[in-house]
């Protein structure tokens, strides 16, 4: 599902919204949770699940095309852990527990 298609099923549910007002809606919820984010604080949505950021350590690499050692420098990752409601739906729904 792309952005674009996320503001056009809200709107769908949500009578008397406008796609503008929708699409606003939607990016201020990205923005909070951008925000939260860079502060180092855990985004946890009840039943979904949850978000926070991880520090990778620095490491080495090597260039698959050279064979050339590389440096990758300490960078930070976003880590999203699936809420039990939502691990119990999908695998409901795929039938993975049959």
């Amino acid at each position: 599902m792309t952005k674009s298609g996320l503001i056009e099923k809200v709107a769908q549910r949500v009578d008397g919204l406008t796609l503008k007002q929708t699409e606003m809606i939607i990016d201020t919820v990205f923005d909070s949770m951008k925000d939260s984010l860079s502060k180092g604080e855990k985004i946890e949505i009840r039943g979904f699940g949850n978000f926070r950021l991880r520090a990778r350590k620095p490491r080495k690499a090597r260039n698959p095309k050279t064979g050339e050692s590389v440096d990758v420098p300490q960078k930070v990752a976003l880590h999203f852990k699936m809420g039990k409601a939502l691990r119990e739906s999908l695998n409901i729904e795929s039938g993975a527990g049959e």
